[in-house]
């Protein structure tokens, strides 16, 4: 049987918001069975808590916001993506500002710090949200798809026009069954135009964004030195941002997720989609670790 899992010890660090430009601290601590991850604003009166589900993400302009009440914490995503991608269940994460560190603009450090911590498992079974039953939204152009399916595979395409994503750069399929997270996504960064830095920060977006924790492009061209670190790295970066926004369903999804043109928006419309009919999906556990689909099942845990 796979059981819930959560961090062997605390581990901290301290970055730059990417939208706020906020120097933040953030805590990661070990937390009880059937917890989830829960975000405690520890800079404000009290420590306000928010739970990381849809139902709690409110602004989804270039990143996902949480609030509850008085608390609000903005680009989660990369965090969630790191806790999918190694399977870990419940977390208390303390951040004291209004924004998750942005770090390189990937879930790799986030990958580093859980590891460093040592992952550990707990007396009670992991539960998983199974998809019974397809489930669309559409808005406009963009549209994205739950189906039924015995693992986990995510099948995306975007498109922008710009010269450096050819044809070959616009699509990505990953199935967690033969593709590692750690290895073919959490180093995947965010990315954005010189042209639209201006608007962004008039909007109070991007004031945190530099070369060392986005890819910028001009309008031909990428600006950082080092290049990328995937030829397709711009699809699976929204690849790993649509990871952390679906893990916000609750449990790790058994399923396959589709979706074409979409952000952080449509994915929470989609994952509110799935949640508000009962028929399309089951909350399961496993009594035998055979039972569980092979994308379960790479997940490494702290030494004894």
């Amino acid at each position: 049987m796979l059981r819930q899992r959560t961090l062997k010890a605390p581990i901290t660090t301290t970055g730059v918001g990417l939208h706020t430009g906020a120097r933040v601290e953030l805590g990661l601590h070990p937390a009880g069975v059937d917890t989830g991850v829960v975000f405690r604003r520890t800079d404000l009166p009290g420590g306000p808590r928010v739970q990381g589900i849809a139902s709690n993400v409110g602004d989804t302009r270039l990143s996902s916001s949480l609030k509850d009440g008085a608390a609000s914490v903005s680009t989660v995503e990369h965090l969630m993506s790191a806790l999918a991608g190694l399977g870990i269940d419940n977390l208390a994460v303390d951040v004291a500002g209004p924004e998750i560190p942005i770090l390189d603009g990937s879930a790799g450090p986030f990958v580093f710090l859980l590891q460093s911590a040592g992952i550990v498992e707990q007396k009670a079974p992991k539960r998983y949200l199974r998809v019974r039953q397809p489930v669309e939204v559409r808005e406009g152009d963009k549209w994205a798809r739950f189906e039924p399916y015995d693992g986990l595979k995510l099948d995306l395409t975007f498109d922008f026009p710009h010269p450096v994503f050819g044809s070959e750069n616009r699509h990505v399929v990953i199935d967690f069954a033969e593709d590692s997270y750690v290895r073919e996504v959490a180093r995947a960064r965010t990315f954005g135009f010189m042209q639209d830095v201006e608007a962004m920060r008039a909007a109070g977006l991007g004031l945190g964004g530099s070369l060392q924790n986005a890819i910028v492009l001009d309008e031909t061209k990428v600006l950082n030195s080092e290049g990328l670190r995937y030829d397709n790295e711009f699809v699976r970066h929204k690849l790993l941002d649509a990871i952390g926004d679906l893990y916000l369903l609750g449990h790790p999804l058994i399923g396959q997720y589709t979706a074409a043109r979409t952000g952080h928006h449509v994915n929470n419309l989609a994952a509110r989609a799935l949640l508000a009919n009962a028929a399309a999906f089951e909350v399961v556990t496993f009594a035998n670790e055979d039972e569980v689909p092979a994308a379960f099942h790479g997940w490494q845990l702290a030494p004894a």
